[in-house]
């Protein structure tokens, strides 16, 4: 029986189209491979032999099936999930195999100095802790532990709108003013008092979501809410947006009477002129993915720009935060500082952005790896990680400070 099903199963394959296509791509779809490609053969990832302490970390990857066992369905599905196909999700991370960096030799590097200012801030290293909301969901201590986990690597920090602990608390935490992420909704009431609170918190700057102006179906959320065996109305009261933000600190005392969602579906560069009449806080633009988007944002006197797709969460255009850069970078032409986001794990990443002219990079699922998987020192040792491999490729290409790292040390694959 079972050579039966197995010769039925083959004319059937003979028959499909994918066939017909090429021998090859019917090899590479669907029969099993004689072995795993490099460097696995050889340095096998063995996702079931999770790593016990942060220390055993030996890259960020290593967190997520940690914090995979730690965070309940919904919560993973929640962060993992990107948008429809996820075709910017993988795009985010097919993005930087484009590009190469070129080895410089004979250039003295035995002291390297990542440190940098962004807007004012005076920062140990270009990698930033991008906003991430909802860190409770992942971790007891959420943004406090993250906070004290940024503080220990001395990183730049932006707290989300959707945080789960104070910007009060976190600053502390911090030790340092952090920036603010705004998700403005389409009341001005809200976007101001959020905005007035950070500021008199200390936040320097208000980095603007400019991205959320719709819905969207985050598929692999959805399924793995499926698996999850919870009641979710013991922690989430969906009867309203009011009682749906009852957790969410930023959202306390103020009246969304009106407001279905928090997404600024209304928002024009109306808004943000009357947001820089209404703060001192200097005004990033986070979610700019078109030179014409850029040069508007120059026009309109904007301090900054992230260029970002939200870690693949807002959208599935297919189009990577690292393709992108570029044409914003030229669109600015060194008026104002561009940072970039989505989709950033490794060293090499980072050094690509630099190179090609980001002053920093931010990061956010490889520290909610870590804080989901060990908390505060999960959140310490990603970081690290990160820290190390920049360190280490800075090396390699020459380049002693962030000022070395040049254009003409990528090429496009």
């Amino acid at each position: 029986m079972p050579h039966t099903s197995r010769r039925r199963f083959m004319q059937f394959l003979a028959g499909s189209p994918l066939a017909a296509a090429g021998g090859s791509a019917l090899a590479q779809t669907l029969l099993p491979k004689s072995r795993l490609p490099d460097p696995l053969m050889w340095a096998p990832l063995e996702a079931e032999r999770l790593i016990k302490t942060p220390k055993e970390a030996i890259n960020v990857f290593d967190f997520e099936p940690v914090m995979r066992q730690n965070v309940p369905p919904a919560h993973f599905g929640y962060m993992a999930s990107g948008i429809d196909d996820e075709v910017t999700l993988r795009a985010n991370r097919e993005g930087f195999l484009k590009l190469q960096l070129r080895p410089r030799r004979l250039v003295d590097v035995s002291k390297v100095d990542m440190s940098t200012e962004i807007l004012g801030t005076r920062v140990s290293t270009p990698i930033i802790v991008a906003p991430v909301g909802g860190q409770k969901s992942f971790h007891a201590e959420g943004e406090i532990a993250t906070a004290r986990g940024a503080k220990a690597g001395n990183h730049l920090m932006i707290l989300s709108t959707a945080t789960t602990s104070s910007v009060e608390d976190v600053t502390a935490a911090r030790g340092a003013p952090v920036w603010y992420q705004l998700y403005a909704t389409n009341k001005w009431e809200v976007a101001r008092a959020m905005v007035t609170r950070a500021e008199r918190a200390g936040c320097p700057v208000v980095a603007v979501t400019v991205d959320r102006s719709g819905g969207r179906n985050q598929e692999t959320l959805f399924r793995l809410q499926r698996t999850d065996t919870r009641e979710c109305a013991g922690c989430h009261d969906r009867s309203s947006l009011q009682a749906n933000m009852k957790r969410r600190s930023m959202y306390e005392g103020l009246d969304l009477t009106g407001l279905t969602h928090t997404q600024s579906s209304s928002m024009t560069w109306d808004f943000l002129k009357r947001l820089r009449d209404t703060t001192k806080m200097k005004i990033v633009l986070k979610g700019i993915l078109a030179h014409e988007d850029a040069s508007l944002a120059v026009r309109h006197g904007m301090d900054g720009i992230i260029v970002s797709n939200h870690g693949a969460r807002s959208e599935d255009s297919g189009r990577s935060s690292i393709d992108a850069l570029p044409e914003i970078l030229e669109a600015v032409g060194g008026r104002m500082p561009v940072l970039v986001d989505s989709g950033f794990r490794r060293g090499t990443d980072i050094a690509k952005a630099l190179a090609m002219g980001a002053q920093g990079v931010c990061v956010g699922r490889p520290y909610i790896w870590g804080l989901g998987a060990f908390g505060q020192p999960g959140v310490e040792r990603a970081l690290e990680l990160l820290r190390i491999e920049l360190h280490a490729i800075m090396q390699q290409v020459g380049a002693p400070t962030l000022k070395h790292l040049t254009p003409a040390m990528v090429r496009r694959a």
